[in-house]
């Protein structure tokens, strides 16, 4: 069917950048982050304080921390928002590339902090995780390849991007972070899918990364003691799973009051790993439901507005970062009562972290930057396709 164009070419009146970004941008989304950010302090004032006594500081020295750190993470992620898709996909690119370099690194430079696995670079003042910073930027490279590969002539993107991925993952499996690891594979998943890919293929791909990890099961002992805890018939209930999963038990639907909880001066990680523990002895299984609909919220709502976006980078690039979002946080709390192996996964935007907060602010700002309302099939568009 002919499509026609009628009236004189449009004219294209400049808006000021804050009323048109206010317009455009996704205020049910945003609204569901700014309520994450305020949760993560609530739940940082619960968590941290005893933290704090036992490393003999000021009570609210964390909490302070991450009041900085998320008013950081705020700056980024409103930034972000900004952005037009070409300057997101800049973003991305530059991010993936100088957090790929840093995360090559690692095994010269980089420290575990007694943890068992390096991660991290230590700054002193703070430290940086270039594993976060990484999801987001190779999210927006393997969209980049892939929406460029649906062109005429267009490069082998899928290919590379996959080659890609491989690299990302060995990288990130000898520090080990195994975790981070599988949120990579199925970040390219995701996007391999929104791209085209039949399921046969990615059914292939998931049966290969089973394999891969049956075979790091038995040459990993950080991996196997992990599995192990996993599937064990009862929870040792001195680790930190135990005491997790005995405060979500414990605080039933209500919780036991603000304060009144136990688990967090028992357990090392509950301002980071763990906070949803936190919340669910204190707070009840009410706000354990309310965060997760406001991780639900930002993921379907966002999917619901790429549906109608026309462009392959902007559909691409953020289906995968609302997923990779979405699906951290659902490991975290997978994690806390006892349905996935543990994996040292932040909950964004509520657990306490710099390098954690700072990306997840980055990678909700190029969400919602590629899930603004913007006209779709204009005169240039539909001149495209007429031609083609």
């Amino acid at each position: 069917m002919t499509e026609m164009v009628y009236g004189s070419m449009p004219r294209r009146v400049s808006e000021p950048v804050l009323p048109k970004w206010w317009r455009t941008i996704d205020k049910w989304s945003l609204g569901a982050v700014l309520a994450l950010f305020g949760i993560g302090i609530l739940l940082g004032l619960a968590a941290s304080v005893p933290l704090a006594e036992r490393n003999s500081l000021d009570p609210y020295h964390y909490v302070i921390r991450q009041g900085f750190f998320g008013g950081m993470a705020l700056a980024v992620m409103l930034g972000a928002s900004m952005l037009p898709p070409e300057a997101v996909r800049r973003v991305g690119i530059l991010g993936f590339a100088l957090s790929f370099l840093a995360l090559a690194l690692l095994p010269f430079l980089g420290t575990d902090f007694g943890k068992g696995a390096v991660r991290w670079y230590s700054l002193g003042f703070a430290s940086f995780q270039p594993s976060e910073f990484l999801k987001p930027g190779f999210i927006i490279v393997c969209a980049w390849m892939m929406a460029a590969a649906q062109e005429i002539n267009g490069p082998p993107g899928k290919l590379i991007s996959f080659m890609i991925a491989v690299t990302v993952v060995f990288l990130l499996a000898i520090q080990p972070d195994f975790g981070q690891s599988m949120l990579i594979v199925f970040g390219w998943c995701v996007v391999y899918f929104v791209a085209g890919a039949p399921m046969t293929l990615i059914a292939a791909i998931i049966a290969a990364v089973g394999g891969v990890g049956f075979l790091l099961y038995g040459m990993s002992e950080h991996l196997a003691r992990r599995i192990d805890g996993f599937l064990a018939a009862e929870v040792d209930p001195r680790s930190q799973l135990g005491y997790a999963t005995n405060a979500i038990q414990e605080g039933g639907f209500f919780g036991v009051g603000v304060g009144a909880g136990q688990v967090k001066w028992t357990l090392p990680d509950a301002h980071t790993d763990f906070i949803i523990a936190v919340a669910a002895e204190e707070y009840g299984l009410v706000l354990v439901l309310i965060i997760l609909a406001l991780y639900g919220c930002v993921v379907v709502r966002s999917m619901f507005r790429l549906m109608k976006e026309r462009d392959p980078f902007v559909r691409l690039a953020g289906a995968g970062l609302a997923c990779i979002f979405g699906v951290q946080a659902m490991i975290n709390m997978g994690v806390a009562v006892r349905l996935l192996p543990a994996k040292g996964m932040t909950l964004p935007f509520v657990s306490y972290g710099g390098s954690s907060v700072i990306a997840a602010g980055l990678t909700v700002g190029m969400l919602l930057a590629l899930t603004r309302s913007r006209p779709q099939g204009e005169l240039e568009d539909i001149m495209f396709r007429r031609g083609r």
